[in-house]
């Protein structure tokens, strides 16, 4: 008996798994789901001393988010936001120490997110460089 006689009997769909491995990317290796995810790339320098020793390094996050004022409205009732220019967005920053560890190499990058209510996170990507320089 032929195994084509039942191949118009049955009908597999399997579902796409398209969702399942794009969380999985999202939350175990830190990759954005969305390629429109905000990335800031820095590159910071240390010494050779600060890197053998471990530092940290303040790095400044600009977060696009909707103005607190208006709720990204653009007015608040009848006015115009002035504190948004009636745009609906504000330009939030967000200073963050980066602790970078004893040892680390010339080139080691660090990634991580900054997130805020009502905005979209941003990824930062932080390669380090070593120098030369002396820190006193």
């Amino acid at each position: 008996m032929s195994q084509n006689c039942f191949a118009d009997e049955i009908a597999i769909d399997f579902p796409s798994v398209e969702p399942a491995v794009e969380r999985m990317r999202d939350a175990f290796l830190g990759e954005p789901a969305d390629e429109a995810e905000c990335v800031l790339r820095r590159e910071v320098t240390v010494s050779r001393r600060e890197a053998w020793d471990g530092v940290f390094v303040p790095i400044d996050v600009s977060i696009h988010a909707l103005c607190s004022r208006c709720g990204g409205r653009g007015e608040v009732w009848t006015e115009l936001c002035t504190d948004c220019h009636s745009t609906g967005a504000s330009l939030l920053h967000h200073a963050v120490r980066l602790p970078v560890p004893p040892g680390v190499a010339d080139g080691a990058c660090f990634r991580f997110r900054v997130a805020y209510p009502g905005a979209r996170p941003v990824r930062v990507e932080v390669r380090i460089a070593i120098s030369d320089r002396v820190v006193e």
